[in-house]
């Protein structure tokens, strides 16, 4: 038998109350890149749910890593806000975390001030971007703004920060063969893929020192042929646990590749065009949007065999995402070893469903959430916030 999914669970210097986790979606809440009364309620009220950690997705750490005008960008001038969201949650009962990221080659010249950056020159469908290849200064720029965003996390009163080293953005891309073809040393076999990995997380680490948790999210796999395997996944893992991370959070996927086998099932182009800009690029998604993003049928658990396969190389704590929607499922996660599950879409449309497994968990009668994953909720971030199709109990979305 696994750990109780009520039991406190350590990650590093941090201490949960529980083993559940608001995983980092995107809550397209910010406005001007900043804090929002939105994004403030919003985990305000998952932290009221019951959740032993609520995490604050898809924050840039450079005006450079922006990808959405809707989108945190933690800098100085951010810091009231940050303040004000941390409180909001510690009074909750929960604990607070945030997602430090870089879009790379998703990166929009209107929002981020610049052309893209990437590891290699190599043209992104998604965007439509066509990024430069970074050169030494612009890594050594980034690497140290990682640096500053966990400074400034510690003065926002976060509890932790996860380290976005997944799904195909910045750091994902120079792992990844499919968008890292330097020749330099950044660039060719898996442990040159992992130098930019290795060099945020010292900086971070410094950083951070004992005062903050620092998880890291990173792919299984990518999901895709060409991209970052499981057998390179599990490799991954190991440096992550030489870098001193206190916690992995296990995912896969490669948002400009694969971007549904980041949470399975459809993908409602109607709803993600709906409000896009410019007409001919609502024209394209809409022409070709099911042959760019193929639906994946969704099962429960559906990382397990692969976040196993790592479990097994490694001894710091692991945290499980992807599919876990029910008591049952969580127990199965907890049963095979690992410390924690995260959860989102769940969480869009039952902000509480942790307490009330928690209340339903006595009477051996725990229903699974009320999520259908049609997914309208990843569709309208792209565009607008994160809402549940059904929001509020059948209603429409705002």
């Amino acid at each position: 038998m696994g750990a109780s999914l009520f039991e406190p669970v350590r990650l590093g210097p941090l201490t949960l109350k529980n083993r559940t986790i608001r995983a980092a979606a995107f809550e397209g809440m910010a406005q001007g890149h900043q804090v929002t009364d939105a994004l403030i309620g919003y985990h305000r009220q998952v932290a009221e749910g019951g959740v032993g950690l609520s995490t604050v997705a898809y924050a840039a750490v450079d005006r450079s890593g922006l990808s959405f005008p809707h989108q945190l960008w933690v800098r100085p001038e951010a810091l009231d806000g940050l303040r004000a969201l941390t409180a909001a949650i510690h009074q909750g009962g929960a604990k607070a975390s945030i997602q430090l990221g870089h879009c790379g080659n998703m990166a929009k010249r209107a929002v981020a001030g610049e052309r893209a950056l990437a590891p290699s020159a190599r043209f992104n469908l998604y965007g439509p971007v066509w990024p430069r290849a970074m050169t030494g200064a612009d890594i050594a720029r980034v690497v140290a703004r990682f640096a500053e965003a966990v400074a400034l996390a510690i003065d926002g009163g976060f509890d932790a920060v996860e380290i976005h080293a997944g799904h195909g953005y910045l750091i994902s891309q120079f792992l990844s063969p499919l968008t890292n073809r330097r020749t330099d040393a950044y660039g060719g076999p898996l442990e040159h893929r992992l130098r930019f990995l290795r060099e945020v997380m010292r900086a971070v680490r410094q950083a951070a020192g004992s005062r903050i948790a620092v998880l890291v999210k990173t792919n299984l796999h990518d999901g895709v042929a060409g991209g970052v395997t499981p057998e390179e996944g599990v490799l991954v893992a190991r440096a992550l646990e030489q870098e001193g991370a206190d916690a992995l959070v296990l995912t896969g996927g490669f948002v400009s590749r694969a971007p549904m086998a980041i949470m399975r099932g459809a993908m409602p182009m109607a709803e993600m065009t709906r409000r896009m800009q410019p007409w001919w690029l609502k024209a394209f998604a809409r022409a070709f949007g099911g042959a760019l993003v193929p639906e994946m049928p969704y099962a429960d658990t559906y990382f397990l065999e692969e976040a196993s396969a790592v479990r097994a190389e490694v001894t710091l704590p692991l945290v499980y995402v992807g599919g876990v929607a029910s008591q049952a499922a969580a127990d199965a996660v907890l049963a095979r070893g690992f410390d924690a599950i995260a959860m989102a879409r769940a969480l869009i449309r039952e902000p509480d469903f942790v307490r009330r497994l928690e209340a339903e968990a006595g009477l051996r009668r725990a229903s699974p959430a009320r999520c259908d994953h049609c997914n309208h909720c990843a569709a309208r971030i792209y565009t607008t916030s994160m809402a549940c199709h059904h929001w509020p109990q059948g209603a429409a979305a705002p």
